[in-house]
């Protein structure tokens, strides 16, 4: 099973034909398009169907029949998270609403006035929470790998304007370290995920939903040398016209040996959420995988 090589999927024109959908009818038809999108992966994308059958049948022991539902079931939710995405960030009228947990958690981190680190997975929507994080009245920095294809980047770009978040690209030259210091300096908020790395990168193997898997290193590493309020956040879609979001209670981490815990406290609430959410698990790749 190949590893995750850092881009996603989609194409163009399947962008430009939900965003006209969108724009003619709301979310509903856009929806609706998307059981038979969803359908199209769910019977010929076999790589990906592979790894998450694994993940509800090995990690989750569902029955066959519930594997294969909840399969369908994940492209759908899926797609439905990147149609809200766009939605969002485009301005185009909606009847979202959201609950959210901690936010007076985030609000204390840009009080201390010290900048903060959030990190997230790839579970839920992190695009409509990222959004919805400017009501923290802070400048929001992603951190996030170049691997979207450049003609959709330049396509979305020109529906949705600009950028409500400021991004941070990961480079070899290791150049983001110096943005993602300077952010902080800045009583910023730092963003990223912490559930994926690329090959030749440094990571940590520790035991997730009864198997061990692989997470990267860096996130942490930047925790405990930044020294900065840290708080996991998550965002979750609980129906179609709603979500809930979540962020813990911030941890300070000092020095290198804190990376175990801060590790350990990423995965544990990571697991907790995934069998919460079972459903908005997004990895399309043995994350399980020895190599």
């Amino acid at each position: 099973m190949p590893s995750w090589q850092g881009k996603s999927k989609g194409n163009k024109l399947g962008y430009r034909i939900f965003i006209e959908l969108l724009r003619w009818g709301g979310v509903v038809p856009a929806y609706i398009l998307l059981r038979f999108v969803a359908a199209y992966y769910f019977l010929f994308s076999w790589d990906s169907s592979k790894a998450i059958w694994q993940y509800f049948r090995q990690h989750l022991h569902y029955s066959r029949w519930k594997s294969c539902w909840s399969l369908y079931r994940n492209y759908y939710v899926f797609g439905q998270t990147l149609i809200d995405k766009i939605v969002m960030m485009a301005g185009i009228p909606n009847k979202f609403t959201f609950d959210f947990d901690g936010e007076p958690f985030l609000r204390d981190i840009v009080q201390q006035k010290k900048g903060g680190i959030l990190l997230s997975a790839h579970l839920g929507n992190w695009e409509v929470a990222g959004h919805l994080f400017t009501r923290l009245e802070t400048p929001i920095n992603i951190v996030m790998f170049d691997g979207e294809h450049e003609r959709i980047k330049s396509y979305l770009s020109s529906v949705t304007g600009e950028r409500v978040v400021k991004v941070i690209l990961l480079k070899d030259d290791l150049s983001h370290i110096y943005e993602i210091n300077d952010a902080l300096s800045k009583n910023e908020l730092v963003c990223m995920h912490a559930d994926r790395f690329l090959k030749g990168n440094k990571s940590v193997k520790v035991p997730f939903l009864g198997k061990a898997a692989q997470f990267p290193l860096g996130p942490f590493q930047l925790a405990v040398t930044f020294r900065v309020p840290v708080s996991y956040v998550f965002a979750f879609k609980e129906s179609s016209r709603h979500y809930h979001l979540f962020a813990t209670r911030p941890n300070i981490y000092n020095g290198k040996q804190d990376i175990p815990k801060a590790v350990n406290d990423f995965v544990h609430v990571m697991e907790e959420k995934v069998l919460k959410y079972p459903l908005q698990w997004f990895n399309y790749y043995d994350f399980w995988s020895e190599d």
